[in-house]
């Protein structure tokens, strides 16, 4: 079932209820992907911001314009050695620029770039900033490399196959992926329960806010005495408490606490 499949499905289920995700899966990818419901849907930007892991199958000798198996091939090159591929697979550590496929989501002056891309428009993509934290080649055998790979917000799959392949004198694109983990959340957690899986304990700091301030602090007025104590203010996200119940979660990335979603 495709992500868009997934989604129509969980939308019939809550009908009048807003859904969300934290990342898609291309149509020919599989994995975990994370569902947001209702007030949860105000969490996106945390559940996108996590890291994400996936074992992805590059074929080489050839690229295509969509970078996956269901494109054209554009261009070929010789199949690289097993040594070529282990020699700039380390290269890719660490932060750096990555230039996203035409065909993607991503908004170039103001429309998404694989509508132009389809309409036949030239697209100069712009480059972002991602991090791989983690690239191992697993398997490589008949100009297919199977690798494992930890990456940021952002990174794309795909284009990593692309540059792979380019920075070993060669062509390449993706054909097959699956998306193991999504920050704390992994495929193996299909075995736990509701409750464990709903367990953020370590995602979020734990900021107790002032019951005399309630008022002011459901009207977004949110004083410098309404936290009474934190676990931890250097943490970009916040569980918040208020008369020992869970009043819901804050959000500290722009120096100020600004109440995300409500529970209360």
């Amino acid at each position: 079932m495709t992500s868009f499949r997934s989604l129509s499905s969980v939308k019939k289920e809550n009908r009048g209820q807003k859904v969300g995700h934290a990342g898609t899966l291309d149509s020919f990818a599989s994995g975990l992907m994370i569902v947001l419901i209702g007030g949860a849907t105000k969490l996106t930007p945390i559940f996108s911001s996590f890291d994400k892991e996936y074992i992805a199958e590059i074929t080489f000798g050839k690229e295509t314009d969509t970078l996956d198996p269901e494109g054209a091939v554009i261009a070929e090159a010789p199949v690289p050695s097993r040594e070529a591929l282990e020699a700039v697979i380390p290269s890719f550590m660490g932060k750096q620029k990555q230039v996203p496929p035409v065909y993607s989501a991503v908004h170039v002056d103001g429309k998404r770039a694989y509508r132009e891309a389809r309409s036949g428009k030239d697209i100069e993509m712009p480059e972002r900033d991602i991090e791989i934290t983690a690239l191992e080649l697993l398997s490589y055998e008949s100009g297919k490399a199977v690798i494992r790979t930890s990456v940021s917000k952002g990174t794309y799959i795909r284009s990593l196959a692309r540059d792979i392949a380019k920075r070993a004198s060669s062509r390449g694109y993706l054909t097959a992926l699956r998306r193991l983990r999504i920050g704390p959340w992994s495929l193996e957690d299909k075995e736990k329960s509701t409750d464990e899986l709903l367990d953020m304990t370590g995602l979020f700091s734990v900021s107790v806010l002032n019951p005399s301030e309630k008022t002011r602090i459901l009207n977004g007025n949110i004083r410098d005495n309404a936290v009474l104590s934190d676990t931890d203010s250097t943490r970009p996200y916040t569980k918040l408490m208020m008369d020992g119940e869970l009043f819901g979660y804050g959000d500290r990335t722009s120096g100020r606490l600004r109440i995300m979603t409500r529970l209360i």
